[in-house]
């Protein structure tokens, strides 16, 4: 098992390069940089920004040098932890990445939670109980789950909390406690604006996992050891719970792996429609104004967090399946 861990660890380095090259390209592809994008802004805005201005910033920065050279000078502070300059926010791109990554993988993760916790009891309900009312009824939902996008559950709370609970919504602190102090207050208002994007984020991929779930039950339900197990006796919740789902929830730890990605891409609009600071908002932004570092660094760590993501989904599924080994 180490072993194959260190060889999935070596193989994320040659990934993580290419990934920062094709990247670093695709962000340059626009004709332009910051500065000249920054200028365009000005002119329309009614300002003016002479181009010898803008030269020599582009000389400050080195971004008249060839493509080949910005990509070496950004690597080149990797070692020492250093990811570039974010030439909008004027400020190293490392504290601003980690501080809006901390918070997407913080509501990512209770993402999951709620996933986990809800779809797969509801699916296990639902083959059990097959073609029954509860059944049909919890289908139906997991249906309309899968059909609404994320940024419209995100406006639909925004209108329920504003217009009918009439209480803040949207970003993560009120208000009021946005300049207070920490107490105990502010905790507990930090917590209930933290759930309602966690459960938004994470409703499709509970339906989708839902379903996914019943099928894969109803499948092993089917199995020849099933039928022996029924017949020895055993009583048919310890059936279900102790033989079924164990073997039916290993295609599911897989499918969780790849839903992570879902997730990262429907923070971006959920993001911008709650205000809260997630990568999408500040990502989008960094590619609008191609800030090229700041955008960079945020591929290369949501990346690596895909990866980490489906090593972590791989061995959880040998601990749940004893017979699959990584050697």
């Amino acid at each position: 098992m180490i072993a194959y861990i260190l060889r999935r660890v070596a193989t994320m380095i040659p990934t993580l390069i290419i990934v920062s090259i094709v990247a670093f390209i695709i962000i340059q592809l626009p004709p332009g940089d910051f500065f000249t994008t920054l200028q365009a802004e000005i002119a329309q805005s009614g300002g003016g920004q002479d181009k010898e201005t803008v030269k020599k910033m582009q000389e400050r920065y080195g971004l008249d040098q060839p493509l080949y050279v910005q990509y070496l000078r950004w690597v080149s502070g990797f070692p020492r932890g250093d990811f570039g300059w974010s030439l909008e926010w004027n400020s190293p791109v490392l504290p601003l990445v980690i501080e809006r990554m901390a918070y997407t993988i913080l509501v990512g993760g209770l993402s999951l939670v709620f996933m986990v916790a809800v779809a797969i009891p509801i699916g296990v309900y639902s083959a059990t109980h097959q073609y029954s009312i509860s059944d049909h009824a919890v289908s139906f939902l997991g249906f309309l789950g899968l059909s609404l996008p994320g940024f419209l559950l995100a406006l639909l709370w925004m209108f329920f909390g504003i217009i009918v609970l009439r209480i803040p919504v949207g970003g993560t602190l009120s208000p009021a406690l946005r300049d207070a102090p920490w107490n105990l207050a502010k905790v507990s208002d930090y917590l209930n604006h933290l759930w309602p994007p966690a459960i938004i984020l994470g409703l499709a991929s509970t339906a989708q996992l839902q379903r996914i779930m019943r099928g894969n039950l109803l499948d092993v339900m089917g199995q020849q050891y099933i039928t022996t197990a029924r017949a020895k006796g055993l009583k048919e919740r310890k059936v279900v719970n102790k033989y079924a789902v164990r073997v039916a929830i290993n295609p599911l730890i897989s499918v969780m792996a790849m839903e992570i990605p879902k997730i990262i891409s429907e923070s971006t609009i959920v993001g911008i429609v709650m205000s809260i600071p997630t990568t999408g908002p500040l990502l989008l932004r960094a590619l609008l104004s191609q800030d090229m570092y700041l955008a960079g660094t945020f591929l290369l760590f949501m990346t690596s967090l895909l990866i980490v993501a489906n090593l972590l989904a791989d061995l959880a599924l040998a601990w749940a399946d004893p017979r699959i080994v990584y050697t």
